[in-house]
């Protein structure tokens, strides 16, 4: 039982076969954890249930819960499956064609009769209507009372739910798009319309257009499921802010993410991410991989300098994105990816996935094909009998008996040809991953000895010494609760959303001064936007701070470079100031800078970050496990001795050497021979590999 004072954070992911909890007291940041089954036609109900539980588990008071972060991939699923709201799209005059074209790139090089994606409004739902801007926000042609009327008894018509505005270049001045929008809620009571330069007043037509008409597309669906959650919180006596994780590791009040819903289509990952960077923090790690890899896929991300790695250019199913994301690449297979032999009789992992139902064979739901579970199972690293805590027996002759059939494909024989074929499918499997670690480490100019590699998700802790093993990096990190990591990270994320502009202006040369001062009114203007918005996000919300950064680059050079303004400098730095820091990157990047050239600036970006006291990670009980067990695990074709801990006795400085298996309710890690484990002050443990005498 509780103290009846406590008070209590709730962090949720929602997940298509599992729902995670983790509940923490503010106080003594003690984490509890839980998993519910998810309810697919209505997530919320799956929310309302875990809440339930944990209230009625810990015998507390609704009241006492203060904050619920939440993360959920509706609006992911519902733009990859084309299941959003009837949307139309109002377009200057001429532009009716904008997402059809889109950026003329054929989808494959080499093959010409493979069809480009499908827009995701039609032509005939485009509309066209006098009204443009020049680059410079000056209005060419605005429509007239009439032509609103006109286009508005059509919309009514043919019934639409949603109406998406991008005229020409109204990323300089807004103005007009919201005249013509506001002219239109007025005729069209209960039509959802939105304008693409306040979604976001970046240029670049076809990807504004696109990200407003995304917005346009999914927010009716967002907005209905919203409310049915906050109607079942409240049904449940629970009274306090609700805040959903958004793309860039941040969170937003209910409020935002209703009007913005484009901002949360990626913030299950990104919040992974956001937990990754503060354990590798407390780990005193700075420079890690984050490795998630669940029953799908398998996604990385790069981590630097201990912060979350952003990219301002990904892609959502079809559609490119240019906001600003945490950077997630998928690279590799998940727990139920299916293990196939081709015509060539080439071992093949993935890219189809036996999903949640039939699932693996070991599952023991029909299905009969095998995957990397199956493989776990077969050579021993899963216990069938312990998997998901006991809650869940898997089935070890199925699996067997389906990595028999692979066996035959590929010619082995003999008694252990099973696991022959299941250790030949997780050398493939991590071979293809770790080839693309070290491409994208090779990339960004780093060493892959200098990195750690951070595993999380279902099978993430599971595969993580075998990936770090391959790609030759020079330790692993395993947090307390791998596998419910992206619902901590809904916690231990700040409010945060970001600005943007398009400024086309010189400066650091002989007629640098007025575009400089031209800069700096944007920024002004910038922040007084963001500082207007924290300030409604909820009295949770603390200090807040900005982040500025600038794409900048040489005249007549194709592509920019961004640089992030020091905090302690945004208020009175000189353009010569900024002029360095771009020389000094170009420098580092390309051996050579100009220092004596203008500046062309092409966008400039603000984050506003407002801090709600997400707390620290508890401290880890003292040390003092001994193994529950030892298992025979077949590993590089013997059998090997393993010593069998259990996660909930490890404790600060518990530390052995592999092979080990550590099993808790959530997932299994393995510890490969030649490697040793060590829990560290948090209970994370570090994996790195034991010195060669």
């Amino acid at each position: 039982m509780t103290s009846a004072e406590a008070r209590y954070r709730i962090g949720i992911d929602v997940g298509g076969t599992f729902t995670d909890f983790v509940f923490a007291e503010t106080d003594t940041n003690r984490l509890t954890f839980h998993k519910q089954p998810s309810v697919p036609n209505d997530p919320s109900v799956a929310v309302e249930r875990g809440i339930a539980h944990f209230i009625a588990e810990a015998g507390i008071r609704p009241g006492q819960i203060e904050l619920i972060c939440h993360g959920t991939t509706i609006g992911l699923n519902a733009i990859i499956q084309r299941r959003g709201a009837r949307t139309a799209l109002v377009v200057s005059k001429g532009n009716r064609d904008i997402l059809e074209i889109a950026r003329l790139r054929l989808p494959s090089s080499y093959d010409f009769t493979e069809p480009r994606e499908t827009p995701l409004i039609p032509r005939n739902h485009v509309y066209e209507l006098a009204a443009r801007m020049t680059a410079k926000g000056e209005i060419l042609a605005e429509p007239s009372e009439a032509e609103i009327d006109a286009l508005a008894e059509t919309l009514r018509a043919e019934g639409f739910d949603a109406v998406a505005i991008n005229f020409l270049n109204a990323y300089s001045d807004s103005s007009l798009e919201r005249r013509i929008g506001d002219a239109l809620r007025a005729r069209l009571p209960g039509v959802l319309i939105v304008e693409s330069g306040v979604i976001w007043p970046e240029s670049r037509e076809y990807e504004r257009c696109l990200l407003v008409a995304l917005n346009a597309f999914i927010r009716p669906m967002m907005t209905q499921y919203f409310d049915r959650l906050t109607e079942r919180v409240a049904g449940l006596g629970v009274g306090c802010p609700i805040y959903i994780t958004a793309n860039n590791g941040g969170t937003l009040s209910l409020d935002t993410a209703k009007s913005r819903p484009i901002d949360t289509i990626l913030s299950g990952p990104a919040s992974g991410v956001v937990a990754a960077t503060r354990v590798a923090r407390a780990a005193e790690r700075r420079q890690i991989v984050t490795f998630d890899m669940g029953g799908t896929s398998a996604d990385i991300s790069l981590s630097h300098t201990g912060e979350p790695d952003f990219t301002a250019s990904t892609f959502v199913g079809d559609f490119p994105i240019m906001m600003p994301v945490v950077n997630i690449l998928a690279i590799g297979a998940g727990g139920g990816s299916i293990i196939w032999v081709d015509a060539q009789g080439i071992l093949k992992v993935g890219p189809l996935s036996a999903g949640a139902d039939p699932g693996p064979a070991c599952y023991g739901r029909g299905g009969t094909e095998a995957t990397v579970t199956d493989c776990y199972v077969a050579l021993g690293i899963i216990d069938p009998a312990t998997f998901l805590d006991g809650k869940m027996t898997l089935d070890a002759a199925a699996a067997t008996e389906a990595l028999e059939v692979i066996a035959a494909k590929l010619g082995f024989e003999g008694e252990h040809r099973a696991a022959a074929a299941a250790e030949a499918a997780l050398r493939v499997a991590t071979a293809k991953m770790g080839t693309e670690i070290v491409k994208l480490l090779a990339h960004a100019g780093a060493d892959m000895r200098d990195y750690t590699l951070l595993g999380f998700g279902g099978a993430g802790a599971t595969h993580a010494c075998m990936l770090a093993d391959e790609a030759q990096l020079s330790s692993v990190l395993v947090p307390t609760a791998p596998g419910t990591f992206c619902a901590l990270g809904a916690i231990l994320a700040d409010v945060r959303r970001d600005y943007v502009r398009t400024a086309r202006h010189r400066f650091a040369g002989p007629r640098g001064e007025a575009g400089w001062n031209a800069i700096k009114g944007t920024l002004a203007e910038m922040e007084e936007q963001a500082q207007a918005w924290i300030l409604l996000e909820g009295d949770l919300v603390g200090e807040h701070r900005f982040e500025v950064t600038f794409r900048l680059r040489y005249p007549s050079q194709a592509y920019e470079l961004e640089i992030s303004i020091p905090e302690d400098r945004r208020a009175d730095m000189s353009a010569a100031e900024a002029a360095e820091l771009f020389h000094a990157e170009h420098e580092k990047l390309y051996g050579f800078s100009e220092r004596g050239s203008e500046l062309v600036t092409s966008t400039l970006r603000l984050a506003v970050i407002g801090s709600v006291g997400s707390g620290e990670l508890p401290d880890a009980p003292p040390a003092g496990a001994e193994p529950r067990a030892r298992r025979i695990v077949r590993w590089r074709g013997a059998d090997i001795d393993a010593a069998v801990f259990g996660r909930a006795d490890l404790g600060h400085g518990s530390a052995f050497d592999g092979p080990a298996i550590i099993e808790q309710p959530d997932t299994t890690t393995f510890v490969l021979p030649g490697w040793r484990a060590e829990a560290d002050r948090i209970g994370t443990l570090h994996l790195t590999r034991i010195p060669q005498s």
